[in-house]
């Protein structure tokens, strides 16, 4: 696994060809489909989608009549940001402590790495696969571009599957198997406050001068209550979790919170960050410290992203917030709104045979019962699955938990992790996952 792993994190395959050349995409798509390709994968190839991304799409035969089973993971990961801020260069693999580090180990080339681990140990056993296999490693899911969600619509039945094991979420923690259930869905905007033509010198002018920036500051502070409890005018802010519950004590230590700091909200963690809408400032257009001028603010923004659980639509969502926002500009001060783009909520079916069987792999292969987890952020993809193949039961799992620190710098993930996640996918597939009839 190690050299695979080593191989993969070493191709920067930033999908922004404004930091990394988008040829180191078009290589580590190519390192996918070859390895996918001496694994019985005889057509794996390269689809070029319109974001100008490739996506490796391949089939391996099972017996007639099996069910089939598509394997989803992506190739393209997060920029490292800061490399400074690594401990090792972001893309080398680098060991520590048992753990191995470097952006894309976790999310999701380690993702890739259990597939083709799974496989390998399938090849050692005699007879056929009870399962008709399709894969797809896409290219371009941390930029969001939607290549892959293009082709689906305009090619649906390449990848309909009875099964889709999108491998790119994880566990509660090490050791600790989950599913996904639950998928936020987001949507952004920009807030923009202006008061005044121009700067003016806040010794002549403040006190009367309306500042643009404490407008916004206004503004910004009556969208969460005296908790940190998210709280939009016209959103459902009430919802409760009910699967498996988060320790407030390890949620404070997978999220680094400082000592005395507290946790925000009202209600359990999972209901805060799985089944409530949450806001965050996400930046704010403003002076700097360094350097500031004495003078009132003419003009100030801030960009908010706003996720939002399973049964609220993100674009009524949207209206409520910006309905909020300009009822809430004071000394009438101009605010407009730009709206950004939506992602839709995901809630995954848990009551299917696949699910049953996956369920009992996990067991197997971890020695402890699986969990039903939610996810923060979102996964577009599961929602075109979801419309394209409604009859498909989609299994989201991976190597990812909480010490992955994906999208951070020290991104790593656990050896072991791999492994039985490999083992609970070999298991699921050998079983014939569920063993459900063809897809149409």
């Amino acid at each position: 696994m190690w050299g695979d792993l080593a191989d993969l994190v070493a191709i920067p395959s930033v999908a922004d060809p404004d930091q990394y050349p988008l040829e180191e995409c078009h290589r580590a798509a190519r390192w996918v489909r070859d390895a996918f390709a001496e694994l019985g994968f005889d057509d794996a190839r390269l689809v070029e989608t319109s974001d100008g991304t490739h996506a490796v799409l391949g089939e391996r035969p099972g017996p007639p009549g099996a069910p089939t089973v598509l394997l989803y993971a992506h190739y393209d990961v997060q920029p490292p940001l800061d490399e400074t801020a690594w401990t090792s260069p972001p893309f080398t693999l680098t060991e520590r402590d048992g753990r191995w580090y470097g952006r894309g180990a976790s999310d999701c080339k380690g993702n890739i790495l259990a597939h083709l681990t799974a496989l390998r140990a399938l090849r050692t056993l005699d007879g056929d696969l009870p399962v008709h296999l399709k894969l797809v490693v896409e290219g371009s899911e941390e930029q969001g571009t939607g290549g892959l969600e293009d082709h689906l619509r305009r090619h649906p039945e390449e990848l309909r599957a009875d099964v889709i094991l999108v491998c790119d979420a994880g566990n509660a923690a090490v050791g600790e198997p989950a599913a996904t259930v639950s998928l936020r869905g987001v949507t952004d905007l920009v807030v923009r406050v202006e008061t005044l033509a121009s700067e003016l010198h806040s010794g002549a002018f403040g006190g009367a001068a309306p500042d643009a920036l404490v407008a916004l500051i206004h503004v910004l502070s009556t969208l969460w209550d005296d908790k940190g409890q998210t709280a939009i005018d016209g959103l459902d802010h009430g919802g409760t979790w009910s699967g498996r519950p988060y320790d407030p004590e390890r949620f404070r230590r997978d999220a680094q919170v400082l000592d005395g700091v507290e946790l925000l909200g009202r209600g359990t963690v999972g209901d805060q960050i799985w089944a409530r809408p949450a806001l965050t400032v996400l930046g704010i257009d403003s002076p700097p410290v360094d350097g500031a001028a004495a003078a009132v603010q003419p003009r100030a923004a801030a960009r908010l992203s706003l996720r939002v659980p399973p049964g609220i639509d993100p674009l009524r969502a949207q209206n409520a917030l910006a309905g909020h926002l300009e009822r809430a500009a004071p000394w009438g001060a101009r605010l407009s709104v730009e709206r950004g783009p939506a992602a839709m909520p995901f809630l995954a079916a848990t009551d299917g045979p696949a699910f049953t069987a996956m369920a009992g792999a996990m067991r197997d292969a971890y020695d402890r019962d699986m969990s039903l987890l939610g996810l923060g952020g979102s996964i577009p993809l599961c929602n075109v699955f979801a419309e394209l193949y409604p009859d498909a039961e989609i299994i989201l799992m991976g190597v990812e938990e909480p010490q992955c620190l994906i999208h951070a710098p020290d991104e790593s993930v656990a050896p072991e992790e791999i492994a039985r996640v490999a083992l609970t996918e070999a298991l699921f597939l050998h079983r014939g996952a569920g063993r459900l009839t063809t897809a149409p």
